[in-house]
C-alpha cells in the first residue's frame, strides 16, 4: 500500500468513478490508475469497487469505509508537511481562502491587504464557488480556510466560527418611486421587476422566504453571481435589486441609492470554517483573527481539537 494508492481511492470518489478524470486530476495515465487499484484490491484481499464490466460504478462497503481512513491518512500527511514547514519557515509558504463572489469582492480586501503586509512571503490563493463548491473544497483538503453565508455552519466534519452579519438591501435608481416611500413593505416592492443573486448564493433563500411568508409572488427577471453586475443593470433601469448592503458603496454606486430593508428581511451571518483535523500553520491563525480578533488562535485551536457535535 503506497499514497499513491491512496490518493486514487479518494480521487475516484472525488471525480464519479470517471478514470480518465481520475487521471487527469493526478498526472498520470488511465492504465496506470487501473493498475494501482487492482494491485491494492489484490493486497488487501477485497473488492473496492463495484464494477460493470471495466466501469467503475461505485465503492464497495469495505470500499466506503477504507475512503473513511483513507481522507484521515492523507489529512495526517498533509499536516506533518505542515507540521515540519511550520518549525523551517514560520512567516512563508502557502494559504487557500476559498469564499463566494461577494465575500471576495466586499468583506476580504481590507483583511488580505493587512494580511499581506504582515506575511509578504506567504502565496495566498483566493477561490471564489458557490457554497457548496467551498465545502468541498475544505473537506478535500484543497483550501485551508472557508468564508461563506450559507453551508458552512450544517457540516458534522467542519468547524464554523461567526465572522460578520449584515441585511439585504434594495438599491434602485436615483429618484426611483420607491425612494419616496419612508418604510418600504414587502408589496411595495414587488410591484417592480426584482434583480438579485442566484439560488444558493448570499442569502437568496432569505429573501424568497421573506416574500412567502407573505403570500407574496415577486417577479424575479434576473439573476447574477455578484452585486456588481445586479447593480449595473439596475442602472440601466431594467428593474430594482435586492443585494448584500455591505456592497453598496455611495461613492462608488453615485447613481444608485440603497433603501434599507432590515426591517423586511431577516439578518445573515458569515461564517469562517475549517475542517476537523486540519492543522493550520500561525499565519493561517492570524488570517482568522484579521477577520474576527475575538477568534485567536486558541480560540480556534481549542474549537478544532474538540470532538464533532461538541
Amino acid at each position: 500500500m503506497n499514497f499513491q494508492q491512496l490518493r486514487i481511492v479518494r480521487e475516484t470518489a472525488r471525480q464519479n468513478f470517471n478514470l480518465t478524470e481520475v487521471a487527469n486530476a493526478l498526472f498520470t495515465s488511465q492504465s496506470g490508475v487501473s493498475k494501482h487499484i487492482k494491485d491494492l484490491e489484490e493486497e488487501l484481499g477485497v473488492e473496492l469497487y463495484v464494477r460493470k464490466g471495466k466501469r467503475l460504478l461505485g465503492l464497495t462497503e469495505p470500499g466506503q469505509q477504507m475512503l473513511v481512513y483513507v481522507e484521515r491518512m492523507l489529512m495526517d500527511a498533509r499536516n506533518i508537511k505542515n507540521l515540519a514547514e511550520h518549525y523551517q519557515e514560520q512567516d512563508s509558504g502557502e494559504l487557500t481562502i476559498a469564499t463566494t463572489h461577494t465575500q471576495a469582492r466586499y468583506a476580504l480586501p481590507e483583511v488580505v491587504s493587512r494580511f499581506k503586509q504582515q506575511f509578504p512571503k506567504v502565496r495566498l490563493r483566493l477561490h471564489q464557488g458557490s457554497p457548496d463548491e467551498i465545502v468541498s473544497m475544505l473537506l478535500s483538503g484543497e483550501a485551508d480556510i472557508g468564508v461563506a453565508t450559507e453551508a458552512l455552519g450544517d457540516i458534522p466534519q467542519l468547524v464554523s466560527f461567526p465572522y460578520h452579519r449584515w441585511h439585504h438591501g434594495v438599491v434602485v435608481p436615483k429618484l426611483h418611486p420607491l425612494t419616496e416611500i419612508e418604510r418600504l413593505t414587502l408589496e411595495d416592492i414587488q410591484h417592480y421587476p426584482i434583480i438579485t443573486y442566484h439560488e444558493g448564493f448570499t442569502g437568496r433563500a432569505s429573501i424568497e422566504k421573506a416574500f412567502a411568508t407573505e403570500n407574496l409572488r415577486p417577479e424575479i427577471i434576473m439573476t447574477a453571481l455578484d452585486a456588481d453586475v445586479i447593480k449595473s443593470y439596475v442602472e440601466l433601469r431594467l428593474g430594482i435589486g435586492i443585494i448584500a448592503s455591505v456592497a453598496f458603496n455611495p461613492a462608488r454606486d453615485s447613481g444608485l441609492q440603497l433603501l434599507n430593508t432590515d426591517h423586511l428581511f431577516e439578518e445573515k451571518q458569515t461564517r469562517i470554517g475549517i475542517r476537523r483535523g486540519n492543522l493550520l500553520r500561525n499565519y493561517a491563525f492570524q488570517f482568522i483573527q484579521l477577520c474576527a480578533p475575538e477568534l485567536t488562535e486558541e480560540v480556534v485551536a481549542g474549537r478544532l481539537a474538540l470532538p464533532s457535535g461538541r
